[in-house]
C-alpha cells in the first residue's frame, strides 16, 4: 500500500513529465512548421553587413546588395613604387565582387543545425527576437594579377648586396669594387595591405593607392674594411665628352685612360700626369691621330691624350686638390666644349708640359677610370676619405672675342682625289676666366684664378691627293 503522500508526489511528477513532453513536442512541431515556412529563406533577426535580411531568400538578398555591388565594381586598386604609378587594377581585372552567396549560406545555417538543442535554441531566440545574428560581407577577388605585377617589380628592382673588393699588387690596385647596397621589394607586405583594403571594401568603395615598400639590404664587407690605405668612399668624379672623335683618337684616349685605372696616390704625394701615362708613341700602342703642332693640325702619335688630362683635371677640381702645374690649350678644342664652357681643359705634352696636383687628403686616393663608348663619355673617379672640404668653382666667362681666320685646306695622301674631309671646326679666340677656391671650415686651403687665352682657330679641311 503506497502512502498517500508518496502517491501524490508520483502523480505530480507524471503531470510534470507530461507537460515537459508536451512542451518539447510543441517546440519540435513549431520548429517543423518554421522549417516548412522558411524552407528557402533565412530565419528572422539575421543581418548581413549590418543590413536586415531576415525571412529573405537568396534572390532577395542579392537584390538588397545590388547597389553596393555596383559601387564595388567602380573601385580600383593602384600600385605605386617610389611615388610612381606602376600598375592599375580595375574591379573587372581582379574579377572583384561581393561574396553574397557565401554570406547567405552561412546565415542559412541558423535554425538548421544538425544538433537538436542548437537548432531549437536558434529557432526560439531568432523567432522571439531575443538575439540577432550578424554576418560580415566579404569581397572575393583574383590575387594573381597583383602577384604577377609585384613579381615583375621585384625582378626589375631587387638586387643582392655586394661586398667591397680591394687588392693591391705590384704598385697598382688590381681588384676593386666598392660595396653596394641590395634591395628587396616587400611583396608580402603589399599583398597584406591590399587584403586589408579588400576586407573593408564593402564599407569603403573608393579607389585606393597602395605604396609598395622596399628594404635596403646592407653588405657584410665595406670598402673601409678591405684596405689599409684609409679609402672609404667616392670623393670626386670628372667627366668629358669625346663625341666627333675619329676612331684613332678614340683608341688613343682609351689606351691612355687605362694607364690610370687602379693607380694609388699616397697621402701627401705629388702626382704627375706624364710620369703616370708613360711613353706615348707607336711603340707603346698609340695610333696616329690629329694633334695641334706649331699652329697646324697634323697626324701625330697619341692624338687624344689631352682628352685624358682634361678629364683628370676636372676630377681634381671637383675633389678640391691643390694644382701645382697646369696648362691650357693654345687654341679652343671643340671636344672639350661638348659638355663644358671654354676653359675647362688641360693640355699635356711630355716631357715639358705636365699636369700635376697634390694629394693633401687624409688618405690615399685610388683612381678608377671608365668609358661609356655608347655615349662617348670618359670618367675619372677618385676614391679616398672625405674630410669636409668645400669647393667653390665658378662658371667660366668668355670674353675678348676674336673671330676665326679663313678656312685652311691641307693635302692628305691618305684620301682619294676629290674627297674633302673637315677635321677642325672654326673657333673664335678669346679669354676664359674662372676661379677655384677650396675651403675647410673657415680656412682657405687652396685658391687659383684661371685666366686662359685662346688664339682664334681656323676650320681645317683635308683634301685627298691619292689616285
Amino acid at each position: 500500500m503506497i502512502p498517500k503522500k508518496t502517491r501524490r508526489l508520483l502523480i505530480q511528477l507524471c503531470i510534470g513529465l507530461l507537460f515537459i513532453s508536451g512542451l518539447i513536442a510543441s517546440f519540435y512541431y513549431y520548429s517543423f512548421l518554421t522549417q516548412v515556412e522558411l524552407h528557402d529563406r533565412l530565419f528572422p533577426n539575421i543581418y548581413i553587413n549590418g543590413q536586415s535580411v531576415g525571412k529573405m531568400n537568396k534572390t532577395e538578398v542579392f537584390l538588397v546588395f545590388s547597389e553596393l555591388e555596383e559601387k564595388v565594381q567602380k573601385g580600383a586598386i593602384y600600385l605605386s613604387y617610389e611615388n610612381t604609378l606602376v600598375a592599375t587594377f580595375s574591379a573587372a581585372t581582379l574579377t572583384t565582387h561581393l561574396d553574397i552567396n557565401s554570406a547567405f549560406n552561412r546565415a542559412y545555417v541558423i535554425g538548421r543545425s544538425q544538433y537538436t538543442f542548437a537548432r531549437l535554441f536558434q529557432t526560439m531566440v531568432s523567432m522571439s527576437g531575443v538575439k540577432r545574428f550578424d554576418f560580415p560581407l566579404s569581397i572575393s577577388y583574383d590575387k594573381q594579377p597583383i602577384k604577377d605585377s609585384l613579381a615583375h617589380l621585384a625582378d626589375m628592382y631587387e638586387k643582392d648586396p655586394i661586398d667591397a673588393k680591394f687588392k693591391f699588387e705590384s704598385g697598382k690596385v688590381t681588384m676593386f669594387e666598392k660595396e653596394k647596397n641590395g634591395l628587396k621589394i616587400e611583396v608580402d607586405a603589399a599583398l597584406l595591405d591590399i587584403e586589408n583594403i579588400m576586407r573593408k571594401r564593402a564599407s569603403n568603395q573608393s579607389s585606393v593607392t597602395v605604396e609598395v615598400k622596399k628594404t635596403v639590404l646592407k653588405p657584410k664587407l665595406t670598402l673601409a674594411q678591405t684596405n689599409t690605405y684609409g679609402i672609404e668612399d667616392l670623393i670626386a668624379e670628372g667627366v668629358s665628352d669625346y663625341t666627333h672623335s675619329i676612331p684613332q683618337r678614340v683608341h688613343n684616349l682609351l689606351l691612355g685612360t687605362s694607364k690610370f685605372n687602379g693607380v694609388l696616390i699616397p697621402k701627401g704625394a705629388l702626382f704627375s700626369f706624364n710620369d703616370t701615362v708613360g711613353d706615348i708613341s707607336s711603340t707603346t700602342g698609340y695610333q696616329p691621330a690629329y694633334i695641334i703642332k706649331e699652329g697646324k693640325t697634323v697626324l701625330g702619335d697619341g692624338g687624344g691624350i689631352c682628352q685624358v688630362s682634361t678629364t683628370l683635371f676636372r676630377a681634381v677640381l671637383n675633389a678640391g686638390l691643390p694644382i701645382t702645374e697646369y696648362h691650357a690649350h693654345a687654341y679652343r678644342v671643340g671636344y672639350y666644349e661638348n659638355d663644358a664652357k671654354p676653359g675647362m681643359d688641360a693640355t699635356v705634352y711630355g716631357p715639358t708640359v705636365d699636369f700635376k696636383f697634390l694629394n693633401n687628403t687624409p688618405a690615399s686616393i685610388l683612381i678608377q677610370t671608365s668609358a661609356d663608348e655608347d655615349n662617348n663619355k670618359l670618367y675619372f673617379s677618385f676614391y679616398g676619405k672625405k674630410d669636409g672640404r668645400s669647393v667653390q668653382l665658378t662658371t667660366p666667362v668668355f670674353s675678348d672675342y676674336a673671330a676665326a681666320p679663313e678656312p685652311q685646306y691641307q693635302d692628305d695622301p691618305t684620301l682619294k682625289k676629290g674627297v674633302t674631309k673637315q677635321i677642325d671646326f672654326a673657333a673664335s679666340g678669346g679669354r676664359s676666366r674662372f676661379s677655384y677656391k677650396v675651403t675647410k671650415g673657415n680656412e682657405v686651403t687652396f685658391q687659383k684664378d684661371f685666366n686662359n687665352w685662346y688664339q682664334p682657330w681656323r676650320a681645317v679641311f683635308l683634301v685627298g691627293t691619292a689616285d
